[in-house]
């Protein structure tokens, strides 16, 4: 599967949002309308205590992606109350129509104090056309279980053969290399099925098969059917040193599936024509695979974890 990279499509730092928000466009997620197409992502902002909260955004670009024609300049959704699981901010969010419905699955994050944070997986929905979306309810739709007791979070959702399906992370432990060390986290991707979008049945299980070693960590699936066949796209990494080692950084990886429960990884058939450029030669992560009109497109992230943006890649050979 080859991919054509068309560059970077949204510069942060050359943006209205640099007036309101720090830094990143992290996770952008692509909603196709009828004359433009939307992608959402999440920014950061820094409370008075210097710490950093996320909030969702957007831009609307033209279908060509050669002219950014909308910013959005109010909030898309708003965070957490006190206590809940999103308090601290949204990364990331997933949107899919559902009837005549948007709706937008959320990774809320909330602070702890032994570990830097938990997440869970919200729904909210809008009722004016992806401007702003409302939660359905303070609490999450997936969260921890007995055998995924933490780091539920990058729903992706979408419906096929009239089942809702939920590909999403789940922690499988934190640690530290020494006391003094920040806590580090290892997850995995999984799935889940609903019949209404709102009440899910995990799988509880690791689908995608280890790269690196047992403590690689599995982010943000995407999930496609081109033809017969289901195609994941990922990113992954090392446990530690990713910060700053760039061979342990976020890349891309890929799996395909016949039945959307066994996978198989091939990172191998998932081929980028140009090579890294500046702005995603240290890491490429964060992906999101959405068709338009008869392209698929990826969009994804590069350096520091999308701290100057996104980019976007075409598939060749469909």
């Amino acid at each position: 599967m080859k991919w054509e990279k068309l560059g970077q499509i949204f510069d942060f730092d050359k943006s209205p949002f640099k007036k309101r928000f720090v830094s990143h466009a992290q996770s952008p997620q692509a909603l196709v309308f009828d004359d433009f197409v939307r992608i959402y992502f999440s920014t950061r902002k820094k409370e008075d205590n210097e710490l950093f909260i996320s909030h969702v955004q957007f831009i609307d670009t033209s279908k060509d992606f050669k002219k950014i024609v909308n910013y959005s300049e109010n909030e898309v959704i708003s965070l957490g109350n006190l206590g809940c699981f999103d308090e601290h901010g949204i990364f990331p969010i997933n949107p899919v129509r559902i009837k005549d419905k948007i709706y937008a699955y959320t990774s809320g994050w909330a602070r702890r104090d032994s570990v830097a944070i938990d997440t869970g997986i919200g729904l909210t929905v809008s009722n004016d056309n992806g401007n702003t979306f409302k939660r359905i309810g303070e609490g999450p739709v997936l969260s921890a279980t007995l055998h995924e007791p933490f780091l539920i979070l990058d729903g992706f959702v979408r419906k096929f053969n009239d089942v809702f399906y939920m590909f999403y992370i789940f922690g499988k432990k934190w640690t530290k290399e020494t006391k003094q060390d920040k806590s580090e986290r290892v997850y995995k991707i999984g799935y889940a099925t609903s019949i209404d979008g709102i009440n899910w049945v995990k799988a509880n299980k690791s689908i995608i098969e280890d790269k690196i070693d047992e403590n690689e960590c599995q982010a943000l699936p995407s999930v496609i059917k081109i033809r017969e066949r289901y195609h994941m796209y990922f990113c992954y990494r090392s446990m530690l040193g990713f910060r700053k080692d760039k061979t342990k950084a976020y890349r891309l990886g890929y799996a395909y599936s016949d039945d959307l429960i066994n996978w198989i990884r091939d990172d191998n058939n998932f081929v980028f024509k140009e090579q890294p450029s500046a702005w995603d030669h240290n890491m490429m992560c964060y992906p999101n695979v959405f068709k338009l009109n008869s392209e698929v497109y990826l969009l994804y992230n590069g350096n520091d974890f999308g701290k100057h943006g996104f980019g976007l890649a075409r598939l060749e050979n469909i």
